[in-house]
């Protein structure tokens, strides 16, 4: 081909072209990857995206989703605020109508206090009315925090009143102002009902919660509640050591008995806390309550409960004190120590799970009544809300009861195309071939190129 004038400036009239065209195109796609987002997940798994059941869940909230991370803005918290950002934009991606916010605690300290956050990442999920704080972030508890939040049924926790209970409005440390406020963060609605003035339950009531009477109830009104429980309803009953004030016959009805004296837990004692009364709870029973749950609990002021043969409730004991623990019959003072034939040694169960199947008649349509006892009523009060995981305990004793238990299961997602396995002669034909073969094999050729063009 011959090079001319006009040849030199149609091959230069291409090059500009080329160049143009090829500059148009990257700008096109910078433009497209701003305006435009595509992701695709080619793991072997999907683990880097939601499971059908998050899935599901976000289609049927509507409305903003507000989320707010306590994250402290230094390079030290920028690998939490980037998982944090990495799992809600998966969220996101499906419902846009989530929104994600980062707080620096340090800066915000008043915020920090009032919505209760205690750990670095905590995030606080905000829908409506309604909120919820969340420490451990991972899908499974994410979308349960979002289930909770969006739950669309209402939920109503009644207080028995005029007995000197445990007021879920008041604020005095024995009472259960925090603990019932928490409650409605969660959805749930909290009333009182004095049944002097009142001597009917509302036909709304989800638990009828009895926590700690200082006076006698009448006749009438116990007959009222065990009216109630015949009929399937739902009960929490917080009872601390001492008389039961005219609720003996309820224990009957439940097929429990309280047993004498408060227990003394040395464990406690070990641990720094001078005051014998506290029980420690390390360890909880494979129940729906207590599955996956592996805080601590404090109880300040326990009784054991024992169970009596013959009821049709099936009890499940899921707060059990230490082995080396009893009930002190007597006076707790000076050096405490277990009396044979008058205390009553440990392990002593302080929390019950007492469920049955109601019948054709029961007035309830559920298929299952559920019951819960537990021998101190201190342990959600406000003095002690706050301590270890007393909080999560009592969210999750309500949460049980009203039927909200069964939060999505979202198995663990594992990485099984992360890890190769080789056979011993496999690594050896790799290690040999990419240490001697193929460095041999282009020196080699290097120097069989260069000797044809020596010969040529």
């Amino acid at each position: 081909m011959q090079v001319t004038k006009k040849s030199r400036m149609q091959v230069r009239l291409q090059n500009i072209i080329f160049v143009a065209l090829f500059l148009g195109i990257v700008g096109l796609l910078a433009w497209l990857s701003n305006r435009y987002a595509i992701s695709t997940d080619w793991t072997a798994d999907a683990r880097n995206s939601l499971s059908a059941s998050s899935t599901e869940l976000l289609k049927t909230i509507d409305g903003p989703i507000e989320i707010t991370a306590f994250v402290r803005n230094d390079p030290q918290s920028a690998t939490l605020t980037k998982r944090i950002t990495e799992i809600v934009s998966r969220y996101q991606k499906h419902n846009e109508a989530i929104s994600l916010r980062f707080i620096n605690p340090d800066t915000e300290p008043q915020m920090t206090r009032d919505l209760g956050i205690r750990v670095e990442g905590e995030l606080v999920i905000r829908y409506g009315e309604r909120s919820e704080n969340l420490q451990n972030l991972t899908e499974q508890s994410l979308t349960n925090a979002l289930q909770r939040v969006a739950r669309s049924s209402e939920r109503y926790i009644v207080f028995l009143e005029g007995h000197g209970e445990r007021n879920p409005r008041g604020r005095a440390n024995h009472d259960l102002g925090d603990w019932a406020t928490q409650l409605q963060n969660k959805g749930l609605n909290i009333q009182g009902i004095n049944l002097a003035n009142n001597p009917r339950l509302p036909d709304n009531t989800s638990i009828l919660v009895i926590a700690s009477p200082q006076v006698n109830l009448l006749p009438g009104e116990f007959s009222i509640i065990s009216n109630y429980l015949a009929k399937g309803g739902n009960l929490l009953w917080l009872a601390d050591p001492g008389e039961l004030h005219g609720l003996g016959g309820l224990a009957e009805q439940l097929g429990i008995e309280f047993q004498p004296g408060i227990i003394v837990d040395p464990t406690s004692l070990s641990l720094g806390i001078q005051d014998p009364r506290f029980t420690i709870i390390t360890e909880y029973g494979s129940q729906a309550i207590t599955a996956n749950f592996d805080s601590i609990t404090l109880f300040p002021q326990a009784t054991g409960i024992e169970l009596v043969e013959g009821s049709d409730w099936q009890a499940d004991p899921f707060l059990t004190s230490a082995a080396n623990s009893w009930s002190e019959t007597s006076e707790l003072k000076g050096e405490l120590e277990l009396n044979a034939g008058e205390d009553i040694p440990g392990p002593l169960n302080i929390g019950l799970i007492l469920t049955r199947n109601l019948g054709a008649d029961a007035d309830n349509s559920g298929s299952e009544q559920r019951a819960i006892v537990i021998g101190d009523g201190d342990f959600v009060s406000n003095a002690y809300l706050g301590n270890a995981g007393n909080l999560d305990l009592g969210l999750n004793l309500v949460n049980w009861l009203v039927g909200d238990e069964n939060f999505i299961d979202i198995p663990a997602k594992t990485a099984g195309d992360l890890k190769l396995e080789l056979s011993p002669f496999a690594a050896g034909l790799i290690g040999i071939g990419f240490l001697f073969v193929l460095p041999l094999g282009l020196l080699a050729a290097g120097l069989w190129i260069w000797w044809r063009r020596r010969q040529a």
